[in-house]
């Protein structure tokens, strides 16, 4: 069963959405724990702990979402690359077919 954060972003379904929440309330957990330990004032330290969540989950979701669009870019290239290796093998536009002194005065 999924689960819907804010009422639209569905979590199991979003390509890093799981772990940007998770990382974002560990880093509220850490900057609000971090300002009351240092200050000693709730209210400003729940502020900083909603803008910790906030920034950590928005940076982690930038970051990953950058490293998902290299990988499928990288994917594309490598399919690409194999379909055309299946389609030039064993023609004179094969890279790898190595051309002996013979052959090249036949073409």
């Amino acid at each position: 069963q999924s689960f819907k954060l804010l009422g639209f972003l569905d979590v199991k379904n979003v390509p890093c959405a799981r772990e940007s929440v998770l990382y974002g309330s560990l880093g509220s957990l850490v900057v609000g724990l971090g300002h009351f330990l240092a200050t000693s004032r709730v209210r400003r330290s729940c502020d900083f702990a909603v803008g910790g969540f906030i920034c950590t989950m928005l940076g982690y979701w930038i970051y990953c979402r950058y490293n998902l669009a290299q990988q499928r870019i990288r994917q594309r290239m490598l399919k690409e690359g194999m379909r055309n290796r299946v389609l030039f093998e064993g023609s004179y536009l094969d890279p790898e077919k190595k051309q002996t002194g013979n052959e090249r005065s036949n073409s």
